[in-house]
């Protein structure tokens, strides 16, 4: 059935990016259209977004974008396409919302007229369909930014010509981050106080916007099926488990995919060699040339462990820190790139001082460095105290750089613990989010290195096999948007609809997404 998709999201590659959103709101669309379906995406355009570089036009006219209490505001709309597809965006200017940088917060505290700036991106993105004369099937949010859009189409837009049997999926990507505010906001939302109650929008007596898009949205998914059960519980759940557990019939975790025509070590122009699974001697030089960059002795046979990552407490980061000095007891080497905590910065500064023949860090963040890193490194370390889906694994895997993870999130779902006896698995895993679970299974990558070098280039080899798709992800994104079709307008509507738009196809059906004949309740 050919669908049309509005998408909305705060970042999507490459006009801007400070997280994984970006990745998956910059790939899947192209995805999609692939599939036969219309999409449409929508952002900021945030005046780091380069309107000459991106070949953005124009749109006549401006968009009005009522306000509530504020009243009617105003943006431009500039129209571009997602580099290398012909999958339009509209970037939406507004100097007053999105004239700056960094795009949610300064120095860690958050813009105080967020609540302001999402909930007109949220609007904006529903008005755009008029200006365009587009009548969605569905409608995409990604994390609390745009959260308000299922909640408007629910309320707002419920009778709307152009919205009224859109149906809407939230996709979660980080449950931390709830858009949590002063209660103020419903009369900016506009959509009667009488939705500020402790089922919808209220928590702790400010309006929680993610909250409000989990009760509204006719459908949710996170980018892991073990995210999706995590946040089910108060561990991962961030005070929202409840409301997530009454809506889990119409959660699902689907597992986001790898760009690998940008992550793949045999065409990687980043690398100084390239190479394959069925020739890893390029990866030798690949190692050799890191340890030239980052002033490290260039020893072939020592283990050299990698770490590309944000310098924040999910990230595991202050777990590192506590176990490093002993890990580094060992003989082995470590790089890190990343930034993030001033501590942070100071902490492993110090840490490369005092280590200079056995760890290096960069500080801030280098794309080139970072593919050189997962070239040219053994180990790949990921001790994230949670990780929705993370992508630095899948990227390890397919170089050939074995990932030491915890097992938590998508980092459990796609790492697959390394079994010697049976000839299994794809990497080294532990549970305990502690310095001395880290170490320990340090310590068994390092004994599996020396000891047992066939179980390495094995581990190695399996891991590089390993595929994580665009178009398996897109399949499912497919199936889990006919589910909330049928949801939103009932069966005898959504097969009115399904005739109506059918098209022949070469394409296969793709499997359900649900699993075990299981299906969501009409």
């Amino acid at each position: 059935m050919h669908l049309k998709i509005l998408m909305t999201a705060s970042e999507a590659v490459p006009f801007a990016k400070e997280g994984g959103l970006a990745d998956v709101v910059g790939a899947l669309p192209k995805y999609l259209k692939g599939l036969g379906h219309d999409v449409r995406v929508v952002m900021p355009r945030y005046y780091k977004v380069d309107r000459d570089a991106y070949g953005l036009r124009q749109l006549p006219g401006v968009l009005v974008v009522p306000m509530g209490i504020i009243g009617m505001m105003y943006c431009g709309v500039y129209e571009g396409r997602l580099p290398g597809s012909d999958v339009p965006i509209y970037l939406l200017e507004h100097e007053e919302f999105f004239g700056r940088d960094p795009l949610y917060d300064r120095d860690n505290e958050g813009y105080l007229d967020n609540d302001n700036r999402f909930v007109f991106l949220s609007r904006a993105s529903l008005e755009i369909c008029k200006m365009l004369d587009f009548r969605p099937d569905v409608v995409h949010a990604h994390d609390w930014h745009t959260a308000a859009a299922p909640i408007l189409l629910n309320t707002a837009y419920r009778h709307d010509p152009h919205l009224h049997e859109a149906a809407s999926l939230l996709t979660i990507h980080n449950m931390q981050h709830q858009g949590s505010f002063y209660e103020g906001v419903m009369d900016i939302l506009g959509i009667g106080w009488q939705h500020f109650n402790f089922l919808e929008l209220e928590m702790n007596d400010q309006v929680n916007l993610l909250k409000g898009g989990i009760y509204h949205a006719t459908v949710l998914n996170t980018v892991s099926e073990g995210y999706a059960r995590e946040i089910q519980t108060p561990a991962f759940g961030w005070g929202l488990e409840g409301v997530v557990r009454e809506r889990s019939p119409v959660l699902r975790g689907i597992l986001n995919g790898v760009d690998y025509q940008e992550w793949n070590p045999e065409t990687d122009r980043h690398l100084p060699v390239n190479f394959g699974s069925d020739d890893l001697s390029g990866k030798a030089l690949c190692k050799r040339a890191l340890q030239r960059e980052m002033g490290l002795p260039e020893r072939e046979e020592v283990p050299l462990f990698g770490l590309v990552t944000r310098l924040v407490k999910q990230k595991g980061i202050d777990v590192l820190a506590e176990a490093i000095h002993r890990m580094l007891e060992m003989d082995i080497q470590v790089v890190l790139l990343g930034a993030g905590e001033p501590w942070a910065h100071f902490y492993f500064g110090d840490v490369a001082a005092s280590h200079p023949g056995r760890f290096a860090c960069r500080i801030g963040y280098n794309n080139g460095l970072a593919h050189r890193i997962e070239g040219g490194c053994d180990f790949f370390l990921m001790p994230s105290a949670f990780e929705p889906c993370g992508l630095n694994q899948m990227y390890s895997l397919r170089y050939g750089t074995i990932p030491i993870v915890r097992a938590t999130g998508g980092l459990d779902d796609s790492v697959e613990n390394f079994d010697q006896a049976a000839g299994t698995g794809t990497g080294f895993k532990f549970w305990d989010l502690t310095a001395g679970a880290l170490y320990d299974t340090v310590g068994w990558a390092v004994h599996t290195w020396y000891h047992h070098p066939d179980a390495i280039q094995a581990l190695r080899r399996r891991g590089m096999a390993k595929r994580f798709t665009w178009e398996e992800a897109a399949a499912k994104y497919e199936a889990l948007y006919l589910d909330a079709m049928r949801l939103r307008l009932g069966d005898a509507r959504f097969r009115q609809k399904e005739a109506e738009r059918s098209v022949p196809s070469s394409i296969p059906a793709p499997a359900p997404p649900l699993g075990k004949g299981e299906s969501l309740p009409a």
